[in-house]
């Protein structure tokens, strides 16, 4: 069986540290993770279950802290190294967004329901007191906003909030 990341989800937005649930099994029980963005990344390891074959739940709380990621987009990593050739093997991957790279301090998130009349500046203008601020919402929400002048009624979007 792969492993499995439960969370975080697809596109979920992140802190730091970022934090690591699933089910896994490894060689001797271990584990590995991964944050990265290409150009830098954070590494580290778990145990999980009782040995090789067994699988169990995890949750690990991956700290990042300095690292220099260039981009907003993150992936998550959980992987066994192959006891025959160490080799990364039964890798599950989930891009996440990295909130603090979008908004200084970052603590978390609103969620805005886009209503009939909205924009992204009004948005913007109502959560930072700044409606040229809407690129923030946009760099949040990179699955659901392609176009920042093209937001639909009903959708979802993650306002990230910082101290």
């Amino acid at each position: 069986m792969k492993n499995i990341i439960q969370q975080p989800q697809p596109f979920d937005l992140v802190g730091d540290p970022v934090l690591i649930a699933g089910i896994g099994s490894g060689f001797e029980a271990t584990l590995n993770w991964r944050v990265h963005d290409g150009h830098d990344e954070r590494t580290g390891f778990f145990n999980v279950g009782g040995g090789t074959g067994e699988h169990g739940q995890f949750h690990v709380a991956a700290a990042i802290g300095n690292a220099a990621f260039q981009l907003d987009r993150l992936f998550v990593e959980v992987y066994e190294e192959s006891a025959r050739d160490g080799s990364e093997v039964n890798k599950a991957i989930v891009p996440v967004i990295f909130g603090p790279r979008i908004v200084t301090d970052y603590v978390g998130y609103r969620i805005h329901v886009v209503a009939p009349g909205d924009t992204l500046s009004k948005i913007a203008r109502d959560n930072y007191g700044d409606p040229s601020q809407f690129a923030l919402i946009a760099r949040a929400n990179p699955q659901l906003i392609s176009d920042p002048n093209l937001i639909f009624v009903g959708q979802e979007l993650k306002v990230p909030i910082g101290a």
